[in-house]
């Protein structure tokens, strides 16, 4: 199934284009998304989450070519290591190169990235039309929301959509590794 055409999702691309924040499955927990590059939405997000923008946040992506900006002025070897991994459920910290927003990458030189191998988070980030902004969809020190109904009973109606699907089978959310060094954060 071709998601990025669901009507659902296409109403949800279209909510976070409109400074929406909404609710989707990812490969391990359901996450929490919006527009990367409208600072009001992703001051509504962290405010829903408790999070401290000093953090940083993911960015989630269906295919490497929608983080062109910042991987193509990587080395041959680091891209090559990028596109081992990718799509699936290694999330990367890429130097920003100064080209990501401060409400992005937090207190950090690099951004988090993944290329989703979710069938509904990459169709949503088709729909939307480039990277979008995955957490996961709890309050700060809350665990993870692995159905939609833990995701209405954290937010209840202070979301503009969740998404329909189901989480992926891992059991533990994305590992993330520093491209520069190798070191696993997480």
């Amino acid at each position: 199934m071709d998601w990025s055409r669901n009507p659902r999702i296409q109403r949800a691309a279209q909510l976070m284009q409109a400074g929406g924040v909404i609710a989707y499955p990812t490969e391990a927990v359901w996450g929490l998304g919006c527009d990367p590059d409208n600072p009001r939405a992703v001051a509504r997000l962290l405010a829903l989450k408790q999070r401290p923008w000093e953090k940083g946040l993911i960015l989630v992506a269906a295919r490497i070519e929608q983080f062109a900006p910042l991987i193509d002025r990587l080395d041959k070897g680091l891209q090559q290591q990028l596109r081992e991994t990718w799509p699936g459920p290694v999330t990367w910290l890429v130097p920003t190169a100064g080209l990501v927003p401060g409400w992005i990458s937090g207190r950090f030189e690099s951004v988090a990235l993944r290329v989703t191998d979710h069938p509904v988070a990459a169709g949503l980030s088709l729909a939307f039309g480039g990277p979008i902004v995955s957490t996961s969809a709890n309050p700060a020190g809350g665990a993870p929301a692995r159905t939609a109904l833990q995701v209405h009973r954290y937010f209840r109606n202070r979301l503009d959509d969740i998404t329909p699907g189901q989480v992926g089978h891992r059991t533990q959310p994305s590992d993330i590794r520093d491209l520069l060094t190798g070191d696993i954060i997480r």
